[in-house]
């Protein structure tokens, strides 16, 4: 089946952290909103950001296993060129302060953000 979709946005949350179900989505939710804030700085990914939303907003939330496998995709991404979200925690609750603990990669156009975390598997 062919995808109706040209952007889309991927979240990425550590595994390892064994967050709680609304921890892990409060961090997904700082990293997208982030990373879109971060799109709007430059033309290119303005135009991205718009053609993302008129698409609907497609998201997808992926897993990594560790700090430097986060920090990994992190980089991937911006080397890329993609808008690109690095979220620490402020330790209020499950956390000590500065965790890592999530990126957004994107919007971005479907087939750049898929050669960050094509291979990442669904939380």
């Amino acid at each position: 089946m062919v995808s109706r979709y040209g952007y889309k946005q991927v979240i990425v949350i550590r595994r390892d952290l064994n967050m709680s179900c609304g921890k892990m989505v409060v961090q997904a939710a700082h990293a997208s909103v982030t990373a879109v804030l971060e799109a709007e700085k430059r033309p290119e990914w303005r135009k991205w950001l718009e053609a993302w939303l008129r698409e609907g907003q497609k998201k997808v939330a992926v897993g990594v296993e560790s700090e430097d496998e986060l920090v990994e995709k992190y980089r991937e991404a911006i080397e890329l060129g993609l808008p690109v979200s690095l979220i620490r925690d402020a330790g209020l609750t499950e956390l000590p302060p500065g965790t890592l603990t999530a990126i957004a990669v994107g919007p971005g156009p479907e087939n750049i953000v898929d050669r960050v975390t094509g291979r990442l598997k669904l939380v």
